[in-house]
């Protein structure tokens, strides 16, 4: 398994990822073990890659398996629930600071082909996309869906990601959870 940021040429196995495992579009079958609830443009990845060097992509053979993402609050600020985010930062400590839009980023969406899941992929790839960002911040922020168990459980037990709180936004409830950038991934082998 090979973990690397993605270049502009890993796009279209990226959106065909995210198609799979989409709220959206994802089989009703597979929603039970998780998915993924923003939805990026090519254009977005393009800037995701170009500006922020900020997605982490696991590539068995010449395939990619898994992505996650990983930018700064100016990068997300153009949906909705980000820019709710950000504007709650300053309201939210963790690790005895108050967050801002300099000490902290945010982390995700990730999505793994379930091939994968319940491997090393996760924490390895969690580990690699840390690596790339803790040059430039201290805090990780991240939200989960309450009606994703599987994706809560994978990043709070698997990961060690502590939750900070939960908030509610266009009728959806979330967990807000953090992570010290200092702190290597538990389970990872990189």
């Amino acid at each position: 398994m090979i973990y690397r940021n993605a270049s502009i040429e890993d796009i279209g196995q990226v959106e065909k990822l995210q198609q799979k495992y989409h709220v959206s579009t994802i089989k009703e079958e597979d929603k039970a073990d998780g998915f993924v609830t923003t939805l990026f443009t090519r254009e977005q990845f393009k800037e995701l890659i170009e500006k922020e060097n900020g997605l982490a992509i696991a590539i068995d053979g010449d395939e990619v398996v898994a992505y996650a993402m990983a930018a700064s609050w100016e990068y997300w600020s153009e949906w909705p629930l980000f820019a709710y985010m950000i504007e709650d930062l300053p309201n939210i400590e963790y690790m005895g600071q108050k967050l801002s839009t300099e000490n902290s980023y945010q982390y995700g969406p990730i999505s793994i082909d379930k091939k994968y899941r319940g491997t090393e992929v996760l924490p390895n790839l969690f580990e690699f996309s840390r690596q790339q960002m803790v040059k430039r911040y201290p805090i990780l922020i991240t939200f989960i869906n309450i009606i994703n168990p599987r994706s809560f459980k994978a990043h709070t037990e698997k990961l060690g990601l502590d939750v900070i709180k939960t908030f509610e936004f266009n009728d959806n409830t979330y967990y807000n959870l953090g992570y010290p950038m200092s702190k290597k991934t538990k389970g990872s082998t990189i």
